[in-house]
């Protein structure tokens, strides 16, 4: 999860970067009105660059310090309950909706940007999971696949659909007990860990309220949202729990999933002026807000948190 989500995340930040200084007088940040042939060119170039210095920078980070082997398949869906696949779904959605970012700053008709964009996340990582197919360490995943088409379609059809983004794939993230048990795989800092420790974190669809209200009069708040959350909680093993790790015992917890119901806020929603507000409010758009919760799962059954993140 954390190779590619950590990309999926710079690239959001990157599209609404681009987007937060387009504002009054048209410059270079602000998409073109019209086809524009020279952006065209700057985008193709950049693209192309990005896709070389990416391949390279990721063979040098995760594949060459494992042996190479024949093109192989590895069916990994089982594992931590498929929570990893969050990483390939969201890595998908947020680089899908920077591509689509990009080539409408071309001034490209909407409908063919949507449909180019948004697939170039999916190509990236599709690039990506061929490189996984030729490691010993992973091989290639037919449900990394699934998900990461999962993630293109959920930011295509909105396109297409409302023109927007109205439901939105946040997460966040608060540290768990069960690190100390796997430091290997939930990581030791707390950097390591929120790209790590599948049991602190949570998955988000965030959908905005005001954007389904048909009377575009209404004083309801356009920054509210409802948000629905899926987490899981006393991993401690890929497929079952280890009982011992580095000859010390790890407590036999129980595994289960975890799913939240909670309000949350959309930053890029919020009126302001400054470009400085929504640069940051762009930026920070995918955090899910902290805000009370209810949790349902087979151990507890019903579970409120007062400030749950």
């Amino acid at each position: 999860m954390s190779r590619k989500f950590f990309l999926s995340i710079i690239a959001s930040c990157l599209l609404y970067t681009d987007f937060c200084f387009s504002q009054d007088t048209l410059s270079f940040f602000q998409p073109s009105p019209a086809y524009n042939k020279a952006r065209i060119k700057i985008l193709s170039y950049s693209l192309a660059g990005t896709y070389a210095l990416s391949m390279t920078g990721l063979y040098h980070l995760w594949y060459k310090d494992f042996d190479s082997e024949p093109f192989h398949f590895f069916d990994d869906n089982p594992e931590w309950m498929q929570f990893d696949k969050i990483g390939h779904l969201g890595s998908a959605y947020y680089l899908g909706k920077w591509g689509i970012g990009l080539f409408q700053w071309t001034g490209m008709e909407n409908k063919k940007a949507t449909w180019i964009g948004g697939m170039a996340g999916f190509a990236f990582l599709t690039s990506v999971e061929v490189m996984d197919g030729f490691s010993s360490a992973w091989g290639f995943s037919w449900s990394d696949m699934a998900y990461n088409a999962a993630g293109t379609g959920m930011v295509i059809s909105q396109q297409l659909l409302w023109n927007e983004q109205r439901i939105n794939l946040k997460f966040s993230y608060h540290e768990s007990k069960f690190a100390q048990y796997r430091p290997d795989q939930f990581g030791t800092g707390i950097t390591e860990k929120v790209f790590k420790d599948y049991n602190g974190s949570s998955v988000w669809l965030s959908a905005n309220i005001y954007s389904f209200i048909r009377n575009k009069e209404s004083k309801f708040p356009k920054w509210l949202n409802v948000a629905g959350g899926y987490g899981v909680e006393g991993l401690t093993g890929a497929r079952e729990n280890v009982s011992e790790f580095n000859g010390k015992p790890v407590p036999p917890f129980a595994r289960y999933r975890q799913f939240y119901i909670s309000p949350d806020i959309d930053l890029t929603r919020i009126n302001t002026r400054s470009k400085i507000l929504k640069t940051i409010f762009g930026a920070f758009g995918f955090i899910k807000i902290p805000a009370p919760a209810i949790e349902f799962n087979r151990v507890d059954d019903v579970k409120w948190h007062w400030l749950y993140y």
